[in-house]
């Protein structure tokens, strides 16, 4: 059984900014307009509670898995870094996740989700399209062509 649980810090530091650098690698484009050294230098950083948060899909002690979100302001939080790993996929983890972040969102207190998804991940696109996920403004930049921005009301 997998097991969707938050991360602790300091205890779960390493395997947060591996399974991160894993999902960073995993992308066809740079994702270096997203700084996202200071975001692992700082961790967990905006994904900090209360308002954000940072999962991780746990199997036999080992992450596969990880979604977080964090503030854009007071009603409205961005879902980020939703990644399984290939070992893991094809079990539901992708949709156990971001029902996770769709539920701790709601917990607490935002009224709206957005994300932006890459071209290339065109499994996310759908199951973010079968969650309910809509065309949405942009709340964060991403210069990537193609990238979808979507959101959804919690």
């Amino acid at each position: 059984m997998t097991d969707i649980r938050r991360a602790r810090f300091p205890d779960d530091l390493d395997a947060v900014v591996a399974i991160f650098r894993e999902y960073i690698g995993s992308t066809s484009v740079s994702l270096d307009f997203q700084d996202y050294e200071a975001e692992l230098a700082d961790l967990p950083g905006k994904y900090d509670a209360p308002t954000g948060g940072l999962f991780l899909a746990v199997h036999a002690g080992a992450v596969v898995g990880c979604a977080g979100f964090r503030a854009v302001d007071d009603e409205t939080c961005e879902m980020k870094r939703v990644y399984v790993r290939p070992v893991a996929r094809g079990q539901d983890l992708g949709r156990r996740l971001v029902e996770r972040i769709l539920d701790e969102g709601r917990a607490a207190g935002y009224r709206r989700i957005c994300l932006d998804v890459l071209p290339e991940f065109e499994a996310a696109r759908r199951l973010y399209a079968s969650l309910g996920f809509v065309p949405a403004p942009p709340v964060t930049f991403n210069p990537v062509a193609g990238t979808r921005f979507l959101g959804m009301d919690l």
